[in-house]
């Protein structure tokens, strides 16, 4: 009994392991099938993975190319401007050289001006007892020299004023605009709080800005009225914020520590080329001072100069090699900063 259930089992468990194998060799192929499927879509996958990637990698390097392609398109396009608004600060007409420099006249009360200046120091050379010869070049200097040494004065004098106020006023912008303020109320702020002539120029901008303008094109204006780089460099950042976008308030923060270091560096150079500068004024002012000595000591030696032709001559001549001389060192210790 115990051998037919043994043989029984074993003939069953035959017939499972035999059906298995039917089973599995017609299900063999379509689980191969199955497989390869499944390796193929995990490809597919993969591969839709990378192209994916590959395109987001295009599209941002091609949002890159794009965004520096306009960056340099105006960067270009502001260089032509700034080029065009340089050639009329280095020699601007006297309308504008007025405006620069804070003085209300216009050119016929200007003109009037330099007129009674010219007659007045002709007036003053007569009553000094001057040689007539000379009359002509007292009316000439002032009629036309003094009146727009006058007016290079004035400008230089508000340019430094500027200077010394711009960066204070770049930092409270930056702090209105990172405490959440549009760029408008900073402009106002500093057109209605900031010193003088800061407050002028930026009043300009919110005038310009009332009329229509926007602010890119009204800050852009500025070097017109305010003759130094540092006014455009200011244009400049609104004006590729306003294109290309970025943090403004990083923007100007450099913009600020920039002129502050170009402040620092120009203060040093002057301060290197003191020596140079006394230098040149003990040399220049050496001839008037000998001169001097000589007349208070023999001026029957010295007075030929001033009472003979040929002395009047060899003074003239001396003066021309002098002012030359005074120029080149001007030049010489003169640095662009």
């Amino acid at each position: 009994m115990f051998g037919l259930d043994s043989t029984l089992l074993v003939f069953i468990a035959l017939a499972g392991v035999s059906a298995g194998a039917v089973a599995y060799a017609f299900l063999f192929n379509r689980i191969a099938d199955e497989k390869q499927a499944d390796r193929r879509l995990d490809t597919i996958k993969r591969a839709e993975t990378d192209r994916s990637v590959v395109k987001a990698s295009r599209d941002r390097a091609a949002e890159a190319a794009r965004r520096r392609k306009s960056v340099q398109d105006s960067l270009k396009e502001l260089d032509e401007k700034q080029k065009v608004r340089d050639n009329n600060i280095r020699r601007p007409p006297l309308r504008i050289q007025l405006r620069q420099a804070g003085l209300t006249v216009s050119i016929e009360r200007f003109y009037l001006y330099s007129a009674l200046c010219g007659l007045a120091l002709t007036a003053a050379g007569f009553i000094a007892g001057l040689p007539l010869l000379l009359l002509p070049g007292l009316l000439i200097v002032g009629a036309l020299g003094l009146p727009r040494w006058f007016v290079s004065f004035k400008r230089a004098r508000r340019v430094k004023a500027f200077l010394a106020e711009f960066p204070n006023a770049l930092d409270v912008i930056v702090r209105a605009v990172k405490s959440g303020l549009p760029l408008n109320d900073g402009i106002r702020l500093i057109a209605n709080e900031a010193a003088e002539p800061v407050r002028s120029e930026f009043r300009r901008i919110v005038e310009a800005q009332q009329l229509g303008m926007s602010i890119p094109d009204a800050v852009m204006r500025m070097p017109e009225s305010m003759p130094c780089p540092e006014a455009g460099f200011f244009g400049i950042v609104i004006q590729i914020q306003n294109q290309a976008g970025g943090n403004l308030s990083e923007a100007l923060g450099n913009l600020s520590r920039v002129l502050r270091d170009r402040k620092k560096m120009k203060a040093k150079v002057q301060a290197l080329s003191m020596e140079a500068k006394a230098s040149a004024a003990i040399i220049g002012a050496l001839p008037f001072i000998v001169a001097g000595l000589v007349y208070l000591s023999s001026p029957t030696y010295i007075m030929p100069l001033f009472a003979t032709s040929t002395g009047n001559l060899i003074l003239g001549v001396s003066a021309v090699w002098m002012l030359i001389g005074i120029l080149v060192m001007r030049q010489m210790i003169n640095f662009e900063v």
